[in-house]
């Protein structure tokens, strides 16, 4: 039998870190970082399985990863 399993952190430009990179490193996808204009990728023998979920009334262009969390740092706020 199969042990659900979720854990979320946060991901800190403060600290150097990019929600991009977190994405492709999760993902095993090779993905495009508008804000540092670079690639990402993090291969992996077996890549995971992994999906996007979205509520209805969602736009269809948050099924795309990259397109998903390069908005995500375009808008994300900074404390001051």
């Amino acid at each position: 039998m199969a042990i659900y399993h979720f854990e979320a952190k946060v991901i800190s430009r403060g600290k150097g870190q990019s929600a991009i990179a977190s994405a492709s490193y999760r993902s095993g996808e090779k993905l495009y970082s508008e804000r540092y204009n670079k690639f990402n990728f993090y291969g992996r023998s077996v890549a995971p399985k992994t999906f996007i979920l979205k509520p209805s009334n969602a736009p269809d262009w948050t099924l795309n990863r990259q397109k998903l969390w390069n908005e995500v740092e375009k808008n994300r706020k900074i404390k001051k």
